[in-house]
């Protein structure tokens, strides 16, 4: 299963007033595992930085004023989400600015079906605690030491992390559940025939004689060891 985790960086919190989008960053997962795919764009948002906005994700209007327009990347981007799940972190607030930088250039928005919060399934599953990004990478042990500022790469790449603790845990990714219907298939398999079944050789456990020859050694070099007195005044002898 595809899925995209991703994050936006914007002028504001309202995108009905004027807000624009300035950074998103995608991951893609399959299976729940990092591929090493991934999307990443800055974007000319063709007004004014606040001051406040500018103190969260450190973006100048400076820094922005060479970069591409929306419309000049939107395909590129929509190319690469396709029609995958989209995972964010209060993704309500990520999928508004998506879907009116989309509307700005006459694009189709994205469905909400297709929408994942993990804020909601943070809040499901530790109501009560803090949900924040920084606090649930703190919750799973995920790094943040280089998340200075906000970033939507950075961002989504820990969220990917988080995403994976919030579904089952990184035992995803080691294939166990990918391998558990192919051994699955195969104990089927055989099960009914004995003569399908591997044949594994033995394999030697016992001590060789230089490992016994050592060991009798440092028997012998010890100083009135335990089972010698208690032995003895049990009447048992120890070999």
């Amino acid at each position: 299963m595809r899925e995209i985790v991703f994050d936006t960086e914007t002028t504001g919190v309202n995108p009905a007033s004027g807000d624009r989008m300035v950074e998103i960053g995608c991951i893609e997962l399959v299976n729940r595992v990092e591929t090493g795919r991934h999307f990443h764009a800055y974007f000319n948002p063709e007004r004014s930085m606040p001051s406040e906005a500018e103190a969260v994700h450190g973006l100048s209007a400076i820094f922005l004023s060479d970069k591409p327009r929306f419309h000049e990347k939107a395909e590129e981007l929509l190319l690469f989400i396709g029609d995958s799940p989209l995972v964010a972190h209060n993704a309500g607030f990520d999928f508004s600015f998506l879907n009116a930088e989309l509307e700005r250039c006459g694009r189709d928005p994205v469905c909400l079906s297709r929408m994942i919060c993990t804020l909601v399934m943070a809040r499901g599953k530790h109501p009560g605690a803090k949900h924040s990004l920084d606090a649930l990478c703190s919750r799973f042990g995920v790094d943040r030491s280089q998340r200075v500022k906000h970033g939507a790469l950075l961002d989504a790449q820990l969220l990917s992390q988080v995403y994976v603790e919030l579904t089952g845990g990184r035992q995803i990714g080691l294939g166990l559940v990918a391998d558990a219907g192919v051994r699955a298939d195969s104990a089927a398999a055989t099960a009914g025939d004995p003569a399908r079944r591997p044949v594994r050789p033995p394999r030697p456990h016992a001590a060789s004689v230089e490992e016994l020859q050592k060991h009798a050694q440092f028997v012998a070099g010890l100083t009135e060891p335990l089972w010698q007195r208690f032995g003895s005044s049990a009447g048992v002898s120890v070999h």
